[in-house]
């Protein structure tokens, strides 16, 4: 499949659509297949302890919150890439990379610092029996960090070919290490983590390969002002919905977790949360289009098809999940993980509003439509503390979340719909 650049010429409307579908098709089998494999990771919670397991979902989720800093620099330099048509942009961007992997340098040594200075504080938070799983988590975060950069590259320029091999490079690094690890080396949550290192890896220098023209031209000054005040408010946008996402494991392994009684939960979690990852990649080729469209004053109705596409696939998915959740959990985890599938529904079907919500969010991010921001912002932080008053038991953990899915969808769609954007130069799409 060739990678189609943002040089290429406009395409007509019938073209245009082909071209759309085909690259959304690859990516959402690029997603399936890379998580398909990182699902086989949770096969392992069979051969470690419940609380091992349990420590190990819980930080994966704590490394969504370490990416948070770095959601806006995917789709900020997705944006700069996708606009970029002229040569002084071209050098603009490559200035704009290079300033970015060191501002993000430093800021994984600032959260590596804090780590360190309250390591045992977060160690006995999480219930961690090895100190090892925590090291290995913050050397993740800096490949986290780094990572969305060379995917932006990637996603800006429509190379989903690439975009796609990277996440399932990112998947089989994960299972295979992770189960040499376990079932050779006989390790647990740290080792499974060492896994992910690797696959994270492999992400990095694959990214590094596919955009090493883009780091050898010449670099123009890089704007720091400028560029801020376009990736501060993207990072909001997008961190709020990873907060939406993310957040509710952190608060059960914290307050229902001890002995590894939160493992059921994260596991089931896991199962419902692929929900909005299979979703994903349809936002994701939405996105750079939409940006290069607005870049050329040309209009597009890829936005209705993305949104009626993932409304499509992700009742799909809550539905099929509902049915196979049963099977996924007795032969797919442990067994003994049976007592979450009454709420795999409630689960999945939370998820779905979620999903939508960032199709639209995505398209006001991609023509720079701010307002919502602010809103999101105290959206999140409602969330976090709505999970420190209502988390008795799984099913308020659960119900909670999916208020405040349906909230955050209808937020962007009120943003989407009834706001008109402040600017004429900012059209809805």
């Amino acid at each position: 499949m060739a990678a189609e650049t943002i040089e290429a010429l406009p395409l007509p409307s019938a073209s245009h659509k082909a071209t759309f579908f085909r690259q959304s098709g690859w990516m959402m089998i690029a997603t399936v297949g890379g998580g398909v494999f990182m699902f086989f990771v949770h096969y392992f919670s069979r051969k470690i302890p419940p609380a091992e397991y349990s420590a190990f979902g819980t930080l994966l989720q704590v490394l969504n919150w370490m990416s948070i800093p770095a959601l806006g620099l995917q789709m900020v330099i997705a944006q700069q890439t996708s606009a970029a048509i002229s040569d002084d942009q071209k050098h603009q961007l490559a200035g704009t990379i290079k300033a970015v992997l060191k501002w993000t340098l430093g800021i994984w040594l600032v959260m590596a610092a804090v780590a360190l200075a309250c390591n045992q504080r977060i160690i006995a938070a999480l219930q961690l029996s090895n100190p090892a799983a925590l090291w290995i988590t913050l050397f993740i975060g800096l490949t986290m960090l780094w990572q969305p950069i060379f995917q932006g590259l990637l996603q800006g320029r429509q190379n989903f070919l690439w975009l796609g091999w990277v996440g399932i490079f990112n998947g089989v690094g994960r299972v295979v290490i992770g189960g040499f690890i376990v079932y050779v080396l006989h390790g647990w949550a740290a080792g499974l983590l060492a896994g992910v290192l690797i696959g994270l890896v492999s992400v990095l220098l694959t990214g590094v390969w596919q955009n090493r023209d883009v780091l050898s031209q010449r670099s123009s000054a890089f704007d720091a002002v400028d560029w801020l005040k376009r990736v501060v408010p993207i990072t909001i946008g997008f961190g709020a919905s990873q907060f939406l996402f993310s957040a509710d494991a952190i608060v059960v392994q914290n307050y229902l977790g001890e002995g590894g009684q939160a493992a059921p939960y994260i596991f089931g979690g896991t199962l419902a949360r692929a929900i909005v990852l299979f979703t994903g990649p349809l936002a994701a080729v939405m996105f750079p289009k939409l940006v290069h469209s607005a870049a050329r004053s040309q209009k597009s109705d890829l936005m209705g098809l993305t949104l009626l596409g993932t409304a499509a696939l992700g009742c799909m998915a809550a539905i099929g999940l509902t049915i196979t959740a049963p099977l996924l959990i007795k032969y797919g985890s442990n067994p003994d993980f049976v007592s979450i599938v009454p709420l795999i529904p409630l689960f999945a079907w939370s998820m779905v509003p979620l999903a939508v919500g960032n199709v639209l969010m995505n398209n006001l991010m991609a023509h720079s439509r701010f307002q919502i921001v602010p809103v999101l912002a105290v959206l999140a932080i409602g969330y976090w503390v709505a999970l420190q008053h209502f988390h008795a038991d799984f099913r308020m953990v659960v119900k909670t979340f999916g208020t405040f899915t349906s909230i955050y969808f209808g937020v962007c769609a009120v943003f989407t719909w009834v706001i008109k954007p402040k600017s004429a130069a900012a059209p809805a799409a």
